[in-house]
C-alpha cells in the first residue's frame, strides 16, 4: 500500500495561487482524488474545530456507532461552519477539479471516536446518492485535526471513478465493494495521511476507506459534496431529499443546493 508523502510535489499542491496548477487537475482526473495542502490556515483550523465540538456538544448525530459519529447538512445548522461549507476557496478548487459547473450537494461533519473506532470499509459514495445526469461529483474532505495513518486517514483506489456500473454496497463486509467487485481487491491503494487543515477532493466514484482511529484523540473532518449544476433528483430515498417533497427528475436547485459560481463570485 502506497502512502503519500507529506511534501511529495506529485501528490499534493500548495494553494498560494488564486487557482492550483493543470498539473494538479490532470493528476486528479486520472486518478480520481488528490491532496492539496493547507487549505485552510491555523488560526482557521483552531476556529473551526472549536465549532465542530460546539455542534458535537448541542446537537444530535445522524449516526453514531463505532465507526462513525456524523452530522448532515450542518451549514443549516451552525453559522461557523456555514462559512467553511461554503467556502470560496474550496468550491473554486472542487470546480477547477471538476471542470464543469458545480452547486453544493451537502456537508457533513465526520467524527471517528478515539480508540479502536472500526475501520470504514471500501465503498464509491456515488451509488448511495439519488442523483441523475451528475457524472463528475466531487468530495472536499479537510482535517480539522491532523490525521496520520493511526487515526484514521483514507486510502484511495487509484482510477476507479471510472467505474460507473457498480451498484449500491454496503459498508459492512456482507455485499460490499469487493463482494460486487472482486477484482478491485487487488489494486493498488494509495494511502493519504493529512495535517489539521489539508484537504483531499475525491470523484463520486473513486473507492475509498477509512482505516480504525487507534489514538487517544477523535478523528475529526468536515466534508463538503459539490455534484453537477444539472443534477436532478431520482427518486431514491436520501437523508437530505426526503424531507423535501421532490418528484423524480426535478432538478437539484435553489437556495438548498446553490451554485458553486455564486459562492465564488
Amino acid at each position: 500500500m502506497g502512502v503519500i508523502n507529506h511534501s511529495g510535489p506529485r501528490w499534493a499542491c500548495g494553494i498560494d495561487a488564486e487557482y492550483i496548477d493543470q498539473r494538479t487537475v490532470d493528476w486528479y482526473r486520472e486518478n480520481g482524488f488528490v491532496r492539496i495542502k493547507g487549505v485552510l490556515s491555523p488560526e482557521d483550523v483552531e476556529k473551526y474545530y472549536g465549532a465542530a465540538l460546539e455542534l458535537m456538544e448541542q446537537t444530535a448525530s445522524y449516526r453514531k456507532d463505532a465507526v462513525l459519529d456524523q452530522r448532515v447538512n450542518v451549514w443549516r445548522q451552525q453559522t461557523i461552519l456555514r462559512e467553511l461549507t461554503l467556502n470560496p476557496r474550496v468550491g473554486a478548487i472542487a470546480q477547477r477539479l471538476a471542470g464543469v459547473p458545480l452547486r453544493l450537494w451537502h456537508d457533513q461533519l465526520l467524527v471517528k471516536p478515539a480508540s479502536e473506532s472500526a475501520a470504514t470499509e471500501f465503498h464509491q459514495d456515488q451509488p448511495y446518492w439519488p442523483h441523475g445526469a451528475s457524472s463528475s461529483s466531487l468530495t472536499a474532505w479537510i482535517a480539522l485535526v491532523d490525521v496520520p495513518v493511526e487515526r484514521g486517514c483514507m486510502s484511495f483506489l487509484p482510477g476507479t471513478h471510472s467505474l460507473t456500473d457498480v451498484p449500491r454496497h454496503e459498508l459492512e463486509h456482507e455485499q460490499g465493494l469487493f463482494d460486487l467487485a472482486p477484482e478491485l481487491r487487488w489494486l493498488p491503494r494509495v494511502t493519504v495521511p493529512l495535517r489539521a487543515g489539508d484537504c483531499t477532493f475525491h470523484h463520486g466514484r473513486t473507492a475509498h476507506y477509512a482505516g480504525p482511529n487507534r489514538t487517544n484523540e477523535q478523528r475529526i473532518a468536515h466534508a463538503v459534496i459539490y455534484i453537477d449544476a444539472n443534477t436532478t433528483y431520482t427518486g431514491a430515498r436520501h437523508v437530505v431529499t426526503n424531507p423535501l417533497r421532490l418528484t423524480s427528475g426535478q432538478a437539484l436547485e435553489g437556495e438548498l443546493f446553490p451554485l458553486v459560481a455564486d459562492l465564488t463570485a
